[in-house]
């Protein structure tokens, strides 16, 4: 997945809590979701843009693709790094691609998001193929990957 992209990964280390495993100390699936999305927010809010600021103003990026490949266990206690790279994805999207990478090195899981900008107003939601400057110039950041 590194190869695809030619900058360096937006980064979220972790542990697994007993929160996010089931009763045999596994990764629950639900729990790769919630991962994703604070890996999401936080590079967001490296590039200036927050979430509850976008939605303050009317915009939501909401989840239109969602695919996880599941490689190896992610058991209570691992230690866990996301690795994610951003990219433009066909028409509106914005592409997230992530690497699950566990104590071993190995890769536990691998993910593909997409997502789209919209807006919302009195009159119901609108799908933007873009959006006003300042959130525009966040995406072309978030691309370019962490300084």
């Amino acid at each position: 997945m590194a190869n695809s992209c030619s900058h360096a990964p937006w980064l979220l280390r972790k542990i697994v809590l007993p929160q996010h495993t089931d009763h045999a100390g596994v990764m629950w699936h639900g729990s790769y979701l919630s991962l994703l999305e604070e890996a999401r927010i936080k590079a967001l809010s490296e590039v200036g843009l927050s979430y509850g600021d976008l939605s303050d103003e009317g915009y939501e990026l909401p989840v239109v693709e969602l695919q996880i490949k599941y490689l190896e266990p992610l058991f209570h206690g691992e230690n866990l790094l996301l690795e994610s790279w951003v990219s433009k994805g066909k028409g509106p999207r914005l592409r997230w691609l992530t690497n699950f990478i566990k104590d071993s090195e190995k890769s536990a899981a691998l993910s593909k998001i997409d997502l789209v900008l919209i807006k919302r107003d009195i009159s119901g939601q609108k799908l933007l193929r873009k959006g006003p400057e300042h959130i525009t110039k966040a995406f072309i950041d978030l691309q370019k990957g962490p300084d």
